[in-house]
């Protein structure tokens, strides 16, 4: 997993996007992850890649006893621990691939747009699994394939700057995609929907929910964001394990 997020152009530049200024009420897909989150009163939450620590207020909002959030990027954990802090929340620079998943130690795992930064999903599932307690949930939200399987990852346009459609190309072919977000050059990975989901009941986990990203009420109508919601930008999911 890279560490874009703490360039400091690159980080200037996400600090100004609306999910990064106004929280989880500027998400478009919050009005869905929302639900998929269980009664957390006196559970135990570990956030991977929490970034601004959004979730992990939210968790302790909602009862939990302790959140751990972790993020590679020093930057994101001082904008979390500024932003987002209390007590009962520890954050932690630590990359995904570095956390040591302690056996059956966590009651929730939320993840939220990291994953698709790592090559080796199933190696997460594994982890996950590990760490999580008997009928612990594993919630996550992931850039949808369709997004993710074109290199350029954007749409195809007209003589005019007009947007007409998204391509979708060596959607079978998983690995690296280098691409442009926030003007910056970064390295995702692209998973398929079989990877994916696959992945998850290939290590032990049960799915309970597959939700594609829609845009709430209040922004599908709005002017000139028409574009961003014709093609799926995002997938949740909710598995949870029984040993």
């Amino acid at each position: 997993m890279g560490n874009e997020y703490d360039q400091e152009e690159f980080f200037s530049r996400y600090a100004e996007m609306d999910r990064s200024k106004k929280g989880l009420s500027a998400a478009g897909e919050w009005h869905q992850l929302r639900q998929l989150f269980p009664e957390l009163t006196g559970k135990s939450v570990l956030d991977l890649g929490c970034g601004y620590g959004w979730h992990a207020k939210f968790s302790m909002d909602q009862g939990a006893s302790h959140v751990l959030g972790i993020d590679l990027s020093e930057k994101m954990i001082r904008e979390a621990k500024k932003r987002n802090c209390g007590e009962g929340i520890t954050y932690r620079v630590c990359g995904i691939g570095e956390y040591e998943y302690p056996e059956n130690s966590w009651d929730c795992v939320v993840s939220n747009l990291a994953l698709h930064y790592i090559r080796d999903l199933e190696w997460v599932y594994r982890q996950v699994y590990k760490t999580l307690k008997k009928d612990g949930i594993f919630i996550f939200n992931i850039e949808h394939p369709v997004f993710t399987s074109a290199v350029g990852q954007d749409w195809i346009y007209d003589e005019d700057g007009q947007p007409q459609y998204w391509p979708v190309d060596e959607y079978f072919v998983s690995g690296e995609r280098k691409t442009c977000f926030l003007g910056c050059d970064v390295v995702k990975y692209h998973h398929t929907l079989t990877g994916i989901l696959m992945g998850l009941l290939e290590n032990g986990f049960l799915l309970e929910a597959v939700r594609e990203a829609q845009p709430p009420e209040e922004l599908a109508g709005m002017s000139g964001m028409e574009h961003e919601w014709r093609r799926p930008m995002m997938l949740l999911v909710r598995a949870y394990v029984k040993k």
